[in-house]
């Protein structure tokens, strides 16, 4: 009978320990301490045995992973189930050091319950123990399910609500009347009847990409929940959940709340708020060259006081590399052409109050090489059995500082992970999804080129596409809003300013 699978140090003390028997603690850790002092040096064996107890052991750099088991234990299945263990301790942990083993210790304990239940062996592999623990959950799929529904139905309100807005405004125009409370951006005066209303709130809605459910493993009949076979149910139960005032939070991805630290909006928002929100889309060949870029920006505008409801933007235009502009159609063109500011057509009409409002956006595309802002260059080349890699990045827009930079490099599959030799920055292994994550905090003037050397078995065509991606609280094209002031008396107004640069696609092919 195996009774405990523990990672300990040279000097005995306990990093991760899985008892599968009852032990206490106190137990356990007097076990592994005694542990160092029972093995002979002289010797070759990797076992050392008490009255009580038998360990079996395996040296792993400066840790060692040992099994304890009963003295009447089968040792020759024991020594396979150490080999087994000492195998998938690698899958989790980039690093055979006492920090990486206790920062994974979750995702080992779930391992090793898959390799023994109840003190005895389990009949699995490294491939099965992997596919074991990424199980997909059946409750995540109905939640997923259950807020789709709820969207859909808060969609289908918001257009409800639109056409009823939109067909008072008519209704009040036919009789002459005032439309009733809305904001005056782009809505035009009664003019003998004839001019029908614009609705002019701008619903500015974030696509969120629709993560496909991890395909389950093939079983027998079940009697669980089919998910779009019986809508009713869920829709059933989405009702039930609102009658009981129930909200189910959106879950965030890790890479979205790393963005959101970075690009959260300023603390002192002022009354006239203004995000410049630009993101690129780019495609690189591994031999040099621009396939495509591809930029888009916008200035979006948000007033939370009618006082500053009529008002004039001031932009500073300094890019020269030929970007298009285009206006808002209720914004004044002329105005913009010859003063570069951002009034409406009628400057008696007011911006509305409490929504953003898209007034200037601009796009840039080019095959121009050098325009690119970050340019990586990765180099395999073959080595026997092997292939080194080579890869470095060049900061070519010095004016920008990039934030939590990610390089993804994909990796062959089945080979294990790769050996790093030099690296600024640090790296991310992800064995399950054969990539390997190069991090660097920081880009910047000061810090503009690096580089990172590893060796892995595979062919050159293995490690592309490269991806990249980052977050910029500074804008490529140079396009900022100087002054804010009010239409009357050209009195200048306090505003705040939110700039986001944001990557849409970052390939090199």
């Amino acid at each position: 009978v195996l009774l405990a699978a523990a990672v300990c140090t040279k000097a005995g003390k306990a990093i991760v320990s899985r008892q599968f028997v009852e032990m206490t603690r106190t137990r356990i850790e007097g076990l592994l301490a005694a542990f160092p002092k029972l093995m002979n040096t002289g010797k070759q064996h990797t076992f050392v045995e008490t009255e009580s107890v038998r360990y079996v052991y395996q040296p792993m750099e400066k840790l060692y992973m040992v099994l304890i088991t009963t003295k009447n234990s089968n040792i020759l299945e024991d020594l396979e189930t150490l080999r087994l263990f000492s195998r998938v301790i690698p899958e989790y942990c980039r690093a055979l050091e006492e920090n990486e083993i206790s920062e994974h210790c979750f995702d080992l304990i779930f391992a090793f319950d898959e390799i023994v239940a109840l003190g005895y062996r389990e009949n699995v592999n490294l491939a099965q123990i992997r596919t074991f623990t990424e199980m997909d959950s059946h409750e995540e799929k109905v939640f997923r399910a259950v807020r789709e529904t709820q969207e859909r139905e808060a969609k289908a309100e918001m257009r409800r609500k639109a056409k009823e807005l939109q067909q008072a405004r008519r209704d009040a125009e036919r009789q002459g009347k005032k439309a009733p409370g809305f904001g005056g951006f782009g809505s035009s005066a009664v003019s003998g009847g004839t001019t029908a209303a614009m609705i002019t709130e701008t619903i500015i809605e974030t696509e969120k990409p629709k993560v496909a459910p991890a395909p389950a493993r093939p079983s027998g009949p079940s009697k669980a929940l089919k998910l779009g076979a019986k809508g009713k149910e869920v829709d059933n139960f989405v009702d039930k959940l609102k009658s009981e005032g129930e909200n189910i939070m959106t879950t965030v991805g890790k890479r979205s709340t790393e963005a959101a630290k970075v690009l959260a909006p300023p603390i002192n928002m002022e009354s006239v708020h203004m995000k410049i929100e630009e993101k690129i889309s780019l495609t690189c060949g591994r031999d040099g060259g621009l396939q495509n870029m591809e930029l888009h920006g916008m200035i979006v505008l948000h007033i939370s006081d009618e006082k500053f409801a009529r008002i004039r933007l001031h932009v500073e235009n300094e890019d020269k590399r030929g970007v298009q502009l285009q206006t808002h159609p209720n914004v004044d063109k002329k105005l913009f052409t010859a003063e570069s500011q951002i009034g409406l057509k009628n400057p008696e009409k007011s911006f509305p109050i409490n929504s953003d409002v898209g007034v200037l956006k601009w796009r840039l595309q080019t095959t121009e090489e050098s325009f690119i802002p970050l340019t990586i260059n990765c180099w395999p080349s073959e080595s026997g059995n092997s292939c080194d890699v080579n890869i470095e990045y060049e900061l070519q827009e010095e004016s920008l500082e990039l934030n939590d930079v990610v390089i993804t490099i994909p990796l062959p599959s089945g080979v294990g992970a790769p050996v790093i030799g030099e690296i600024d920055g640090e790296y991310r292994h992800d064995s399950r999804r054969n990539l390997l994550e190069w991090c660097l905090p920081v880009i910047d003037a000061k810090n503009k080129s690096g580089s990172l050397e590893f060796s892995i078995a595979g062919q050159p065509n293995d490690f592309f596409p490269v991806q990249v991606s980052f977050v910029s609280k500074k804008n490529y094209c140079n396009i900022q809003v100087t002054k804010v002031t009010q239409v009357d008396g050209n009195s200048p107004v306090r505003f705040s300013t939110e700039t986001t640069f944001l990557v849409d696609k970052y390939e090199i092919l």
